[in-house]
């Protein structure tokens, strides 16, 4: 038969009575209750034993009567809750917690409950946070190592005009979230001050996402950059994936090579820009994002305007902030200060000394093209320390590539200075084996160089070979 709404309700009563008992009574809390008169109305089995007194013959009493030392009185009083404190009751300290219970904005009572029963489990818990604590820092680095950023001004080194001016412009970009595009040719550390620039403003605390344009496979990019829902597509996470501009909310994400992203991508770029939303791939909802922007390119991105490959509203969008960094060849008193600043930091890598390098070879260094700029520099410093038998690295350590290359300068003031370091060293080498082969008879190795044994003097001397 079915039970009438009087019957169900006195079942539901019934049910909810014994829930609310079997939480009162709950043994791993061992709780006591007391109204405003301080006259216990409830007392747990749980602390029978430790009252030393039965449930029934408790309730009804004073709480002063079931423990004279109690401080539930005081929570009365107060009206402020304690978590956390010791009592000690019989020998037996516990980690208890009194609160205060309002009604109305009125104390209508009190409650003390055991949070641990034993000290050592509190330290046992403590321990476990430590251990959490411990992981979390160490997440954070990880994550620091692969969304944070780097390099800071200070890892600029140059002194030429060109990379003043440069590092004076970034630095201004820095202070503001203006979008910046950063242009040079590949190699000139482009992605050195776009990390430089995040890492002096606001956001310094959170993600540098890198986006390189030219290496997401077209039919991955929209994923890529915005993300995908479950199921979005055959082979997706079940559970989803936030894009890079997810990751890089409240701080700074850098694209790399920008005049390579495709035409109908450069148009989904421009609403992000825009809006400051996304939507990911099989999403219904768009999401807010907060996000400085920076980008590079060694794409002459005005000649793309002008052959319809790059959109000018686009490039109007991202070209707030122009930080133009010259090549390697027009700073070439710099290449001293970056070659040695390679050598510094490649004898820690390698285990090597660090050495002085010649002065012909540094003319040298100084007068070749440089077609690969600050990549093509470091790989020839780390190629120079490795080979180095001697106290100096010297044109024997230098790759052919710049012992022997005279062209690919852009004019002839340039010619002629390396023409005259590679005739020296040439000149120097013919002396030298001229005087191996007389046995340093000095008189025949002027006669076999065709030269007046003065003349012969006067080179040894410039030399340094007297």
């Amino acid at each position: 038969m079915e039970k009438s709404p009087a019957q169900k309700n006195q079942l539901l009563q019934h049910v909810s009575g014994e829930l609310l008992f079997g939480l009162l009574d709950n043994p791993n809390e061992s709780l006591i209750l007391i109204d405003q008169a301080g006259i216990v109305r409830f007392l747990s089995s749980t602390n029978e034993s430790f009252f030393q007194v039965n449930r029934e013959e408790a309730i009804g009493r004073h709480v002063t009567e079931i423990n004279p030392d109690t401080e539930l009185l005081e929570t009365l009083k107060s009206g402020k809750a304690e978590i956390g404190r010791v009592m000690t009751m019989k020998g037996r300290q516990r980690i208890i917690a009194r609160i205060p219970i309002f009604h109305q904005g009125q104390i209508i009572g009190a409650a003390g409950k055991v949070m641990f029963a034993h000290p050592e489990k509190l330290k046992e818990l403590y321990e476990r946070i430590e251990t959490l604590e411990s992981k979390l820092d160490y997440y954070k680095k990880e994550l620091y190592q692969a969304f944070g950023s780097r390099y800071t001004f200070d890892n600029i080194i140059g002194q030429s005009d060109a990379i003043l001016k440069a590092k004076t412009m970034a630095i201004q970009a820095a202070d503001t979230d203006s979008a910046v595009i950063i242009s040079g040719e590949s190699g000139t550390g482009k992605e050195l001050f776009a990390h430089a620039i995040h890492q002096a403003g606001r956001r310094r605390d959170q993600n540098f996402i890198r986006v390189n344009s030219a290496s997401i496979p077209g039919e991955l990019i929209e994923s890529e950059l915005f993300g995908y829902e479950a199921g979005a597509f055959t082979g997706a996470n079940k559970n989803g994936k936030p894009g890079k501009f997810e990751l890089a909310d409240k701080g700074t994400i850098f694209f790399d090579e920008i005049g390579d992203m495709p035409l109908n991508m450069q148009v989904k770029l421009l609403r992000v820009l825009q809006e400051k939303e996304i939507e990911r791939v099989g999403g219904q909802k768009p999401r807010k994002i907060d996000f400085r922007f920076i980008c590079a390119t060694n794409r002459n991105v005005e000649k793309m305007i002008s052959s319809g490959a790059f959109r000018l509203d686009l490039y109007y969008r991202i070209n707030v902030m122009n930080v133009s960094l010259p090549p390697l060849r027009a700073i070439k008193d710099d290449i001293p200060l970056f070659f040695k600043e390679f050598l510094t930091e490649l004898s820690g890598e390698l285990n090597k000394k660090v050495k002085p390098v010649a002065a012909n070879a540094m003319t040298l260094l100084q007068n070749y093209a440089w077609p690969g700029n600050m990549r093509e520099l470091r790989n020839i410093a780390e190629r120079a320390l490795i080979l180095s038998r001697g106290e100096t690295i010297t044109l024997d350590d230098l790759p052919p590539v710049v012992r022997e290359t005279t062209g690919s300068l852009t004019d002839g003031s340039d010619r002629l200075p390396m023409l005259k370091a590679i005739m020296a060293e040439t000149e120097k080498q013919a002396v030298a084996r001229a005087l191996e082969l007389t046995g340093d008879n000095r008189a025949a190795a002027a006669k076999m160089l065709g030269i007046h044994r003065t003349g012969l003097y006067q080179k040894m001397k410039k030399y340094g070979m007297s």
